[in-house]
């Protein structure tokens, strides 16, 4: 059974290996690099050893016989482990992410193709020709034909400005990388040197390198370093040089005093860049002392007064204190900078005891808004009786507690402790009126964080509730220390009742007036309705009769122009009959026209009361408008 046991336990162990090495080469085959991560940046400073071994030794090799011939093995076992690493790194550039609408690609389909049509892919495959293959035809002691492995220089250029935006000293790192590009100049110009010397012959003249059949100068290390040494000496512009005879020697001094000059204007303009970026660095870290100084020589300040402010700034540069933080950080975004000050402050702020238990991000809105603030040795923080605009908090250093002689200490504050926190609440029923309570002196070099009254109220306002626990925790403060005035508190809130209660009645008042008001108005109104009524019934109780009239008038004039045609047939007195209907016609027709104007008068008098009763009540609107504004005013 222990067999069966064994066979199925290493059938079972057979199964999960074979699911491990699948899910490795899965993930194998998803892998991307980030390229502003940790990986990617630790290959790049990986590659930047094959790409300094092919610059530095391909020419070495080639120039110096001696070294390519007894360390050949060396160099060949190191030529494929830089190609090796080359064909790795051609890996690595195709599995390498790049941001899309600030989101990382991770498609290989994608990466593949934009690496293919980057201008980087045909340089990276022509430093990986196998050109070594010329090693069957030159023999394998022309280390030059790998003179194309310094095409993927890129990537040390890469690297180097990869770790200045990472190091903590940029400028010293900026120094560094112009030495090693000088050195590599002078490297490879000293090997070019001993070529010439040797294309022209050893020791022809003072100019080329001495004969190597001298001991003194055979052995290779020797001629190495005197190559190395005479083509600084040309590079640098320092020291004498043996004056040339041939015309190759010629050309190769004028190529190389032309390269000295170029070398020699970039080492003074970096030196002076790194120089200007440092005073920068400086004027933003710490106040400009020499303006300050102007000033108060101009001034004719005391001697003794001078010496303070010197010995201020100091203090400043030989402990680094910095006193403009705000400005060094107004750059980084609003999240960045809020994190920075929480995690430099926040620690100091949560250990005074009125912001113990507050909201965390009322503390992170507060943390950005401390001020850094020195005080020299026997400088006075605050003096008794002075209105307190401002809060401190001691990060380093010891404050007295002193009297108003300034020599007798009542106590001694150290580092974490706080003071006038109660001075910028505004608490009401407060006996000394925010006004500061002692004298408080600074014993040495002191360093307090300050936290202005202005800056509290304005994050306050957008706390209602830490406000109110904030002043509730004042009150409580004051009233342990008896500072605190509770009968003053309560007397102003019936004051504030009594006033309230006023304005009630005063409303009310005004109210009641609005209502009597109305009332009078609707009785008015009525009253002119009922008026007007009357006044059209009795205009419009003729007009049945007048219609009637009208009515038999009409068949008169018809029964006068029949008249009149039968007269105008039978001939006549018809005529005369006609023309009696037809003015008897004409007079029903004037009055009908006068009653007609009657009416219409009356219908104008209607209309012209109506108009008047709404300019009555449009201004009595008005005036009750204008009441209602003074009145709002009033309160």
């Amino acid at each position: 059974m222990s067999r069966w046991a064994q066979l199925l336990r290493w059938h079972r162990t057979q199964k999960e290996d074979e699911i491990n090495v699948a899910k490795n080469f899965t993930i194998w085959r998803e892998w991307v690099i980030d390229p502003s991560g940790d990986f990617y940046y630790g290959w790049l400073q990986f590659m930047t050893l094959p790409i300094s071994y092919n610059w530095v030794i391909i020419i070495c090799r080639s120039c110096f016989y001696d070294i390519e011939e007894n360390f050949l093995a060396v160099w060949l076992t190191l030529d494929y482990i830089s190609d090796l690493v080359y064909v790795a790194d051609t890996v690595v550039r195709f599995r390498t992410g790049f941001l899309e609408q600030g989101i990382l690609v991770c498609d290989l389909a994608r990466l593949k193709k934009r690496y293919l049509r980057s201008s980087r892919f045909p340089w990276d495959v022509a430093s990986l020709l196998p050109t070594d293959l010329l090693y069957l035809h030159l023999g394998v002691h022309s280390p030059l034909v790998r003179i194309n492995r310094l095409l993927r220089t890129p990537r040390l250029s890469e690297a180097l400005e990869r770790t200045e935006t990472r190091t903590s000293y940029p400028n010293v790192f900026r120094i560094a990388k112009l030495m090693l590009y000088i050195f590599l100049l002078i490297h490879w110009n000293g090997c070019i040197y001993f070529a010439l010397s040797n294309y022209l012959g050893f020791g022809i003249d003072a100019w080329v390198y001495p004969n190597v059949s001298d001991p003194d100068f055979g052995s290779t290390r020797r001629q190495y370093f005197y190559c190395f040494w005479f083509s600084s000496l040309i590079l640098t512009t320092i020291g004498d040089t043996p004056e040339p005879a041939l015309v190759e020697e010629y050309l190769f001094m004028v190529a190389d005093m032309l390269i000295a000059v170029l070398v020699f204007a970039s080492v003074v303009g970096n030196v002076g860049n790194v120089i200007t970026n440092l005073q920068s660095r400086d004027d933003v870290f710490f106040p400009n002392h020499e303006l300050v100084k102007s000033y108060l020589r101009s001034r004719r300040i005391s001697k003794d007064l001078r010496k303070r402010v010197d010995s201020w700034y100091q203090h400043l540069h030989i402990n680094k204190k910095i006193t403009r933080e705000n400005e060094i950080l107004q750059l980084l975004p609003d999240t960045l900078r809020t994190e920075i000050a929480v995690s430099v402050h926040l620690p100091i702020l949560s250990k005074v005891t009125i912001f113990q238990n507050c909201e965390t991000s009322l503390l992170e809105e507060l943390v950005v808004k401390l001020t850094p603030q020195v005080y020299s040795p026997g400088e006075y923080v605050c003096r008794k009786g002075d209105v307190g605009h401002e809060m401190y908090i001691i990060k380093d250093g010891k404050l007295a507690v002193v009297a108003d002689d300034g020599v007798t200490q009542f106590a001694v504050l150290g580092e974490g402790t706080f003071f006038g926190e109660i001075s910028i609440l505004n608490i009401k029923g407060n006996k000394s009126g925010n006004r500061r309570t002692a004298n408080i002196r600074s014993i040495g070099h002191s360093d307090l964080f300050s936290l202005s009254k202005e800056d509290l109220m304005h994050t306050l306002s957008e706390f209602p509730a830490a406000k109110q626990l904030l002043e509730e925790k004042g009150r409580q403060i004051l009233t342990k220390m008896g500072m605190l005035e509770e009968n003053l508190g309560e007397g102003e809130n019936e004051v504030k009742v009594e006033v309230r209660m006023q304005q009630l009645e005063e409303n009310l008042e005004a109210q009641q007036t609005k209502l009597a008001r109305l009332i009078a108005e609707l009785e008015s109104t009525a009253r002119k309705m009922e008026a007007r009524v009357d006044q059209l019934e009795l205009q419009t109780e003729g007009w049945e009769g007048i219609v009637a009239e009208g009515g038999e008038e009409e068949e008169a004039v018809e029964r006068g122009g029949g008249v009149g045609r039968r007269g105008e047939r039978e001939g006549g007195d018809g005529e005369g009959e006609v023309e009696g209907e037809r003015g008897e016609g004409d007079g029903a027709d004037g009055v009908e026209s006068k009653k007609e104007r009657e009416v219409k008068h009356g219908l104008k008098q209607v209309t012209e009361v109506d108009e008047s009763d709404r300019e009555e009540s449009k201004i009595g609107q008005e005036e009750d408008v204008d009441e209602d504004g003074a009145e709002r005013e009033e309160q």
